[in-house]
């Protein structure tokens, strides 16, 4: 009788741990991809260097999260390409008593992705992404918006890469 009841206790016990596993959970659709090339994004704007800056970001980011692994074109299970679409600045906050001067800016980044798996088909999207930030504005709005391109750049990286490792 004890024999029978432990052996329902330790049965019960671990039948509620069926069906899970350790590790990434990644979408059903890419179960069987397990590592991704970054090359470099296209640049669609007339910002100089903003493709190398994007596409470091993710590949960061995805080193960081640790749901895909980085490697080369030739070996990667899937290819990430990506083109900056749109960089921009609003105004956010303007001088009181002066609604032409501004003192704060948004600005937004916007990347359109497709991943594709080794036969060429896409995997997940085409999608877009977005970046946004804010910024005061000092001596000078260039330069500010120069610093405040990397932490754009950062929360458009991780909303990529959360997309794709975890299919939101």
């Amino acid at each position: 009788m004890k024999i029978a009841l432990a052996t329902f206790l330790l049965v019960s016990l671990l039948s509620g741990c069926a069906g899970y596993h350790v590790g990434p959970a990644t979408p059903a659709y890419l179960r069987q991809v397990h590592s991704i090339a970054v090359p470099t994004f296209r640049n669609g704007t007339l910002i100089p260097r903003m493709e190398s800056l994007i596409t470091s970001t993710v590949i960061k980011q995805f080193q960081q999260d640790g749901t895909f692994r980085i490697a080369n074109e030739n070996t990667a299970d899937a290819t990430l390409k990506g083109e900056i679409v749109s960089v921009g600045r609003s105004p956010a906050r303007s001088v009181r008593g002066n609604v032409l001067a501004t003192t704060e800016f948004n600005l937004a980044l916007r990347v359109h992705y497709t991943l594709i798996g080794r036969d060429g088909k896409p995997l997940a999207g085409p999608a877009d992404v977005y970046g946004t930030t804010s910024f005061f504005v000092g001596e000078d709005v260039s330069t500010d918006e120069r610093q405040a391109l990397p932490i754009a750049a950062e929360e458009l990286a991780v909303r990529l890469v959360n997309q794709l490792s975890e299919g939101w």
